[in-house]
């Protein structure tokens, strides 16, 4: 969705590597979001127009923002959304067909829930999101419903090799726009995890 080299980057401590996917710790920060209803793979293309004319200047302060990537995408059936990288967009139903889909810009670093300019568009959200310990695969490829499902199996069973138990439900990132080729696009599934024990307060 966005370029990388043109675009911040959503800050994160890396935790630890691991052979298929890293530990990164997230700092809390704001997004900006929007519900559609429709297939995964349309997602990001029906809510991309209202978040990027907000951070346009489409909001009470006519202020503009930068991007900051990842793009974020997520099921809105969770319960709790934590959405801690790029586009971001939650995973898809199995079976197909049109669901509910939370799909996320993440706000510059500075921008609180409080300073955050009022959007002029009511689909637009902004939510402030806490800290977290975050598992990270990373892939390349077009992001499609079957690669997605792929990635995050993949991710769940890497987790439970490692012990670490997940929190909610994965989430998709994207960071390139679409007209680079497909085999270089940067895309990363994203899932939160517990604390290991001797790291909880």
């Amino acid at each position: 969705m966005v370029s990388r080299t043109m675009t911040e980057q959503q800050p994160y401590d890396l935790v630890q590597r691991y052979p298929h996917f890293e530990l990164r710790r997230y700092p809390k920060h704001v997004l900006a979001e929007v519900q559609v209803h429709t297939a995964f793979d349309r997602a990001a293309n029906e809510a991309f127009r209202y978040l990027f004319n907000y951070i346009s200047g489409s909001n009470k302060a006519r202020r503009k923002l930068s991007m900051t990537a990842p793009v974020l995408q997520e099921s809105a059936s969770s319960e709790e959304m934590v959405m801690t990288a790029p586009v971001l967009q939650s995973g898809p139903v199995l079976g197909g067909g049109d669901e509910d889909y939370v799909v996320a810009f993440v706000l510059p670093s500075g921008v609180t829930a409080a300073n955050a300019p009022i959007p002029d568009e009511p689909r637009v959200k902004i939510r402030e999101v806490p800290g977290s310990l975050t598992a990270v695969a990373r892939f390349t490829g077009n992001g499609s419903t079957t690669a997605f499902q792929h990635h995050s199996v993949a991710l769940l069973e890497a987790l439970r090799l490692a012990g670490l138990t997940p929190v909610g439900s994965a989430r998709f990132a994207r960071f390139d726009p679409p007209f680079k080729p497909w085999f270089l696009r940067h895309n990363e599934v994203v899932i939160d995890v517990e604390e290991p024990e001797g790291t909880r307060a």
